[in-house]
């Protein structure tokens, strides 16, 4: 079998996360992050839809990472970002963050907005 090394050009993947914390691209980012296929940066969390809104038109889809667990978005954000055209899929952080990676590899337009676990 052949092994090829990923190439996510400005992009970084999430290496990896703990209680309060993500580990992207090498570098630890305390509380949520959004992971951007230009960077990542602190995030202001569910109630920061201004953030998310900002990424209309950007993206394929942008993963929502709702803590240790998948949980429900609150009605008003998910009508906010609605509003705005934004293809998201909520899900837990742990797999928001696996599938980031994943549709980063594959060059996708991907955003995660991660909540810590």
């Amino acid at each position: 079998m052949r092994m090829n090394e990923i190439s996510f050009g400005e992009a970084r993947p999430v290496d990896g996360y703990g209680p309060g914390f993500f580990r992207v691209g090498g570098e630890v980012f305390e509380g949520p992050v959004l992971c951007l296929p230009d960077g990542v940066r602190a995030w202001g969390g569910l109630e920061d839809a201004g953030a998310l809104v900002a990424l209309a038109g950007a993206l394929d889809v942008l993963l929502i990472g709702t803590g240790a667990d998948m949980a429900p978005l609150p009605v008003e954000l998910r009508r906010v970002l609605e509003a705005a055209d934004l293809p998201l899929e909520p899900m837990g952080s742990p797999s928001a963050a696996r599938t980031y990676n994943v549709l980063l590899a594959e060059g996708r337009r991907v955003g995660a907005a991660l909540l810590p676990v």
